[in-house]
């Protein structure tokens, strides 16, 4: 229970924030990326390095080749600019703090993909245009539970927890209807979420949760598990499978 820790996760959040030496810019995967203040930090964190591997960045077959591509919570850009990179045509990066969306257009600037990435604003869906479609849809969330009467202090925090994972719930129940025919909708989990609660969520939204890839990483004396998961829509006719952590998994990478 200690690393599901919501209370550790906002003194990690705090301490990202206003570390006096947080930098205005970091390195990563051999690219310079800009940091904006009170904007997620991957310096201070595996959580985006782990995503670039748990996508596939790296390799021939990635992810998320081609056509579209939906980022929910972009925070800098890494995971929407490496999208484009890697052979996006349309890439739309949203997130509901304001600074992370002119971050991360500065970022598909920087690396010359300000053509296919749109950053906008958003709570999740809220938002976007309701006829739009993609081939992915991906969210990196802030897994880590929190009591569902915690009130944010800062736009920081929403980055990294969530309370009463109401923000997951909407996503599980979401997620799918804005793939195209064949898309695929993705949700960046660890063990330092609960993911009981996560497939109790996903019990009642009818999704099925599968595990596509995991990724064990050391961080600080921890050893943290991320996981990519894609959410369907469940078939209500078939018998109901068992939970995510109990059955549906298909691991690589870890």
């Amino acid at each position: 229970m200690e690393i599901r820790s919501y209370a550790q996760s906002l003194q990690r959040s705090r301490a990202a924030r206003d570390d006096s030496r947080r930098p205005d810019s970091f390195r990563l995967r051999g690219r310079e990326w800009t940091l904006l203040p009170d904007v997620f930090a991957p310096p201070y964190t595996t959580s985006t390095d782990a995503a670039m591997e748990l996508l596939g960045f790296h390799e021939a077959h990635q992810l998320a080749r081609h056509g579209s591509f939906l980022e929910i919570g972009c925070g800098t850009g890494v995971i929407a600019v490496n999208a484009a990179l890697g052979g996006c045509e349309r890439v739309l990066a949203t997130d509901i703090n304001p600074l992370a969306v002119r971050n991360t257009a500065l970022n598909a600037k920087r690396h010359g993909v300000a053509d296919r990435v749109c950053a906008q604003q958003s709570d999740l869906f809220d938002d976007l245009d309701p006829h739009a479609r993609f081939d992915t849809v991906y969210w990196h969330s802030n897994f880590v539970l929190a009591p569902s009467d915690y009130r944010y202090t800062s736009l920081h925090e929403q980055a990294y927890v969530d309370p009463g994972y109401a923000a997951h719930r909407r996503y599980l129940d979401q997620a799918p209807l804005w793939t195209t025919k064949g898309g695929r909708a993705l949700l960046q989990f660890s063990n330092r979420g609960d993911l009981e609660s996560l497939s109790a969520l996903a019990d009642e939204t009818e999704r099925e949760l599968s595990i596509v890839r995991s990724l064990h990483v050391e961080e600080g004396q921890d050893t943290i598990e991320y996981l990519l998961i894609e959410i369907a829509r469940r078939d209500t006719s078939s018998p109901r499978p068992q939970r995510a952590g109990a059955a549906t998994s298909s691991r690589q990478g870890s």
